[in-house]
């Protein structure tokens, strides 16, 4: 072999060794995805937090590894085309045990203590009956299920498609982990997805089940709520929710514990790293995880299609159950509510509050719904992880 021929075989090995071979036109799809993500994330400002890492996953999951090459979750498949299981150990990359704080739902709950430490349930203690709007949110979550299951979905991976509805990003992924590991990947960007376009999704839709004078309704100022009284709630809900709920004993568990941390007033070290350090540790482990499932060869099928309609009508549909509840409830109340807090009944904390407020102020500047707004917020929180573990114990195999 001469000097000109021993080049050339080598300049033609260092193609291969390169990502471009394996680079398919689904992969170029899912790069431009997530590019897309980080420019909402920066330039438009939706969920920066999360778009940012989860773009970034992506663009990341859907580089080819070279031959021999163990780096994403799927390198090497397990013999069905899935993950490996735990038995072959010895044969992960890097990222795949990253992932595993996503397969094994370990990331969600604590993404709650999080939530829980940074939370004021005081304006929902001082209205309790806008919890009801709360709950009437979550009808998103059940007429996506049994649109799921009339499309041919199993009653698991309906289940876990539904959940989408309460706009609960960590909801989706931990229901999805434990009903149907398969559509995580598009469960969770669905989810996270429909939470950035909040901004975008929710007014023309509370604004065409609202009249002009209901959105104008101004409400009482909350009560305010005495320390024990805000002690002895994150104990007593979950005594009540995970005695009537089991399956939300996790979630619902880590949540209550955080706001105790922050509201008994001495672990305030704890509630702290616990609102800030920790919960910001685990996003970004928990958005770049998710973005790298989505790998074209695994996330672009008929099935990921169908997840991202059904999550935009579980979506809509959960807007309008809360906004139409409110006015429901008007019917029988001397002091009205204003319908456009209905919409926060998702649990997208704070964007869906924020939303209400910039609706009301637009038809009357002196209008402040944000503290209101609040109330349903947290208490769709509490409504979907309770709708989770319904589903995951009635659906679990």
């Amino acid at each position: 072999m001469n000097a000109s021929e021993y080049l050339a075989e080598k300049a033609w090995q260092l193609i291969h060794t390169t990502a471009f071979p394996g680079l398919a036109v689904g992969n170029l799809l899912m790069i431009a995805i997530g590019l897309a993500f980080i420019y909402l994330a920066i330039a438009k400002h939706y969920e920066p937090l999360l778009l940012v890492p989860i773009g970034f996953g992506v663009i990341v999951g859907n580089i080819p590894a070279g031959a021999g090459m163990i780096l994403g979750i799927y390198d090497p498949a397990a013999p069905d085309g899935g993950l490996l299981s735990l038995e072959r150990l010895e044969d992960w990359g890097v990222l795949r045990y990253l992932y595993v704080g996503v397969e094994k739902g370990i990331f969600p709950p604590l993404i709650f203590l999080g939530i829980g430490a940074m939370t004021d349930f005081s304006t929902m203690l001082s209205n309790p009956k806008l919890v009801l709007l709360g709950a009437a949110a979550q009808l998103g979550v059940f007429l996506t299920f049994l649109g799921a299951l009339l499309l041919g979905f199993t009653p698991q991976e309906a289940g876990a498609i539904g959940i989408i509805g309460g706009a609960d990003g960590p909801t989706a992924i931990f229901l999805s982990s434990r009903l149907a590991p398969d559509l995580l990947g598009a469960i969770a960007i669905a989810a996270y997805s429909y939470m950035a376009l909040v901004p975008v999704i929710q007014p023309p839709i509370m604004r065409l089940l609202t009249t002009r004078a209901e959105r104008r309704i101004r409400m009482k100022r909350p009560r305010t709520v005495s320390r024990r009284e805000r002690i002895v709630f994150p104990i007593a809900a979950f005594l009540i929710c995970a005695l009537l709920a089991p399956g939300a004993l996790v979630l619902i568990g880590m949540l209550f514990f955080g706001n105790l941390l922050k509201e008994c007033l001495v672990t305030e070290r704890l509630a702290v790293t616990a609102r800030t350090a920790l919960i910001d540790i685990v996003t970004i482990l928990l958005g770049f995880c998710v973005g790298i499932s989505t790998t074209a060869q695994y996330f672009l099928q008929t099935k990921s299609i169908m997840i991202f309609v059904l999550g935009a009508v579980s979506f809509a549909v959960a807007t309008a159950g809360g906004v139409l509840f409110a006015k429901f409830m008007n019917l029988f109340l001397r002091e009205k509510i204003n319908p456009l807090i209905g919409a926060a009944g998702v649990s997208a904390v704070p964007d869906s509050a924020r939303v209400a407020h910039i609706l009301g102020r637009e038809e009357d500047p002196q209008n402040f719904l944000l503290m209101h707004a609040m109330a349903p917020n947290v208490a769709g929180v509490i409504g979907s992880a309770i709708a989770a573990g319904v589903l995951w114990s009635q659906l679990a195999r």
